[in-house]
C-alpha cells in the first residue's frame, strides 16, 4: 500500500477565488472547495451558476455542504502556519507559559490568568466571552509577584500610607483605615514623580560635568602658569648667568691689564739698569786699563774723560709698585648687583600683575563700623570722626577698636584688594577671621583669627607673635593685600614700588576671611581716609 503524502503546500489550502488559505471551506457537487464567503459572492453575481474551476453548469443554485474532514485538515494548516509565522522565544524574550516543546515569544500575559501567551494560545481571549473581559497587557515575566501572598488575590491597589501594593482583601483587613487607590492612579503619580528625579539626576550629572570641567581647567591654567613660571625663571637665571660670566671676564681682563702693565714697567726698568750696568762695567774697564799706562799724555787726556761722564739715574727713587686690586671684585659685584635688581623689578612686576588679576570689588559694611568710624556713602572710604557716635547694638559691630570690615567675605580661591594709605601716620589692614571677637581686647595674631600690616611713624609689622617688623619705606601710599584660601597664603605688596613687603605662608583658614580697615585715630596728623582704590595695571 502505498504511503500518503503528507506534505501539504499553502496552495493545497488555498481558495481558488481568494487565493488566501480557506476561511470556513464548503464543497460544491462537483467536488471543489471554496471559502463559502467567495463563492456565495461569485453566485450572487452570476446569472447561471457554475463551478469557477471545472466551469460545470448547474440547473439550480447548489446547496453549499461542509467536508468534514477537509475542514479540520484546513483548521490543522492554519494553526500549523501561524505556528510557523511566530518567532521564537529570545534570551531576553517572555516565553508563553502554554507551549510545550519549542516555547514561542509571548504577545501578551494575562493579568486574571497570570499566564503569558503567543499568538495562537492568546485566541481564545478574543474569541471567548467570559476570556475577552480579562485584562492584557504587554508581555511580562514574574507574574507570580502580582499575587499577594497573604490572600492569594491580585495587587491591584496601593497603599498610600505603606506605600506598597496590597489586594482588594488586604484593604478589609490590614490596610483598613489606609488610604488606597488604583496602581495606575499611583503609577501616574510616581511616574510624574519620575520625571522630576530624572530632571534632577540629569542636573546633577550636568553640575559634576561642570566641576569636572572646571577641574580640568584649573590643571590647564596651573600647567600654563608653572610653565610661565619656569619660563621666566629661566629667563631671569640665564640673565644672570650671563651677567656672571661677563663680571667674570671683565674681572679677568681688568687684573690681568693691571699685572700686564706692572710686568711691563718693570721689564722697561729692568732693560734700563741692564743697560747702566753694562755702561759702568765698559768704565771699569777702561779705568782699569787706563790705571796700567804709563804714557803720561794719554793718561792725562784719557783721565779727563773718565772724570766728567753723564750723571748716573738715581735710582732710589724708584720702584715698581705692585697693582693694587682693592675694589675690583666690589666693582663686579655692584654690576651683577645692579643687574639682579633690573631683574627683580621685573619680576615684582609681573607678580605683582599676576595677583592684581584677582582684583575683587568690595565695600565696607557699616554694621560692623566702630561707633568713632565714618564711612563714605560709597562704601569705599573710612576715618576717625573723634567722637562716638550712638549706633543700633550690633554683633557684627566693633567696639573697642576702630575697624571695620567689609560686606564680602571670601571662603575660598583667591582675591586681592588695594588700599590707598596716602598722608596717614597710623594703620592697619589685612583679613580676619568671621569669628573673631569685635567687643574685646584681643592680640591681633593669625592664632587670634587676624592677618593684618600694621604701620606707625617708626615701623611697618606683621601682627604675629612675635610681631615681624618690616624694612620702613618712604613714602608708602598705596597697598595691596592678596590671599590664596586654598593655599593659606596672605601677601602685602607697596603697589606704587612696585615691591612685595611681606607674606604669611602655611595658614589655615576653615571659616570665611573679611577684609579688615583700621584708620586709627585721628591724632597725630592722622585724620586722612583709608580709601579701598580701583587696581590700575598700568602703573
Amino acid at each position: 500500500m502505498a504511503s500518503a503524502n503528507t506534505s501539504w503546500s499553502e496552495e493545497n489550502f488555498s481558495c481558488s477565488i481568494c487565493l488566501d488559505v480557506f476561511s470556513s471551506p464548503v464543497t460544491t457537487p462537483c467536488g471543489h472547495n471554496f471559502c463559502r464567503t467567495c463563492i456565495t459572492k461569485f453566485w450572487d453575481e452570476q446569472v447561471k451558476y457554475k463551478c469557477p474551476v471545472c466551469n460545470e453548469l448547474f440547473n439550480t443554485r447548489p446547496d453549499l455542504r461542509v467536508n468534514i474532514l477537509f475542514s479540520e485538515m484546513v483548521d490543522r494548516f492554519g494553526t500549523s502556519l501561524r505556528v510557523k509565522e511566530q518567532p521564537c522565544v529570545e534570551p531576553a524574550d517572555v516565553p508563553c507559559d502554554v507551549c510545550t516543546g519549542t516555547q514561542l515569544k509571548a504577545v501578551k500575559s494575562c493579568l486574571v490568568c497570570l499566564i503569558s501567551y503567543c499568538q495562537t494560545h492568546l485566541e481564545p481571549h478574543h474569541r471567548v466571552a467570559g476570556l475577552k473581559k480579562h485584562r492584557l497587557v504587554e508581555p511580562m515575566d514574574r507574574l507570580d509577584d502580582r499575587m499577594c501572598k497573604k490572600h492569594d488575590r491580585l495587587l491591584e491597589l496601593f497603599c498610600q500610607t505603606e506605600q506598597v501594593c496590597v489586594c482588594q482583601f488586604c484593604t478589609e483587613t490590614d490596610h483598613k483605615s489606609h488610604p488606597v487607590v488604583p496602581l495606575k492612579e499611583e503609577y501616574e503619580v510616581k511616574t510624574a514623580q519620575l520625571g522630576k528625579i530624572e530632571a534632577e539626576v540629569k542636573q546633577l550629572i550636568q553640575e559634576r560635568q561642570k566641576n569636572i570641567q572646571e577641574i580640568k581647567d584649573t590643571v590647564k591654567r596651573s600647567k600654563a602658569d608653572a610653565d610661565r613660571e619656569i619660563a621666566d625663571g629661566v629667563q631671569v637665571l640665564t640673565a644672570l648667568m650671563r651677567r656672571i660670566e661677563k663680571c667674570q671676564d671683565d674681572l679677568n681682563q681688568m687684573v690681568k691689564e693691571k699685572l700686564k702693565s706692572t710686568e711691563k714697567q718693570a721689564e722697561d726698568l729692568i732693560k734700563e739698569l741692564e743697560q747702566e750696568i753694562e755702561d759702568l762695567t765698559n768704565r771699569s774697564l777702561e779705568v782699569k786699563q787706563l790705571s796700567h799706562t804709563e804714557d803720561h799724555l794719554h793718561f792725562l787726556q784719557a783721565f779727563r774723560s773718565l772724570k766728567d761722564p753723564p750723571p748716573p739715574r738715581d735710582w732710589t727713587t724708584v720702584e715698581v709698585r705692585p697693582p693694587s686690586y682693592v675694589g675690583t671684585l666690589r666693582r663686579s659685584l655692584d654690576q651683577l648687583e645692579e643687574t639682579l635688581n633690573m631683574e627683580m623689578k621685573k619680576l615684582r612686576d609681573a607678580e605683582l600683575k599676576r595677583v592684581q588679576q584677582y582684583e575683587v570689588d568690595v565695600t565696607l559694611d557699616p554694621d560692623t563700623a566702630s561707633p568713632r568710624l565714618n564711612l563714605s556713602e560709597d562704601g569705599k572710604q573710612v576715618h576717625d570722626g573723634g567722637v562716638r557716635k550712638r549706633l543700633p547694638d550690633k554683633p557684627k559691630r566693633f567696639t573697642l577698636y576702630p575697624c571695620v570690615l567689609t560686606r564680602q567675605s571670601f571662603s575660598s580661591g583667591r582675591f586681592y584688594f588695594e588700599v590707598q594709605v596716602k598722608d596717614k601716620t597710623l594703620w592697619g589692614l589685612g583679613v580676619v577671621r568671621e569669628s573673631i571677637n569685635r567687643s574685646a581686647w584681643t592680640e591681633w595674631t593669625p592664632e587670634t583669627g587676624y592677618w593684618t600690616l600694621y604701620y606707625y611713624q617708626d615701623g611697618l609689622v606683621f601682627r604675629d607673635d612675635p610681631p615681624v617688623r618690616l624694612p620702613l619705606r618712604a613714602e608708602l601710599q598705596k597697598v595691596g593685600v592678596f590671599v590664596d584660601y586654598d593655599e593659606g597664603l596672605v601677601s602685602f605688596y607697596d603697589v606704587e614700588a612696585r615691591v612685595h613687603l611681606y607674606s604669611a605662608t602655611g595658614c589655615t583658614f576653615s571659616e570665611p576671611l573679611y577684609p579688615l580697615l583700621c584708620p586709627c585715630c585721628h591724632d597725630c596728623n592722622n585724620s586722612a581716609p583709608l580709601i579701598i582704590s580701583s587696581v590700575n595695571q598700568t602703573d
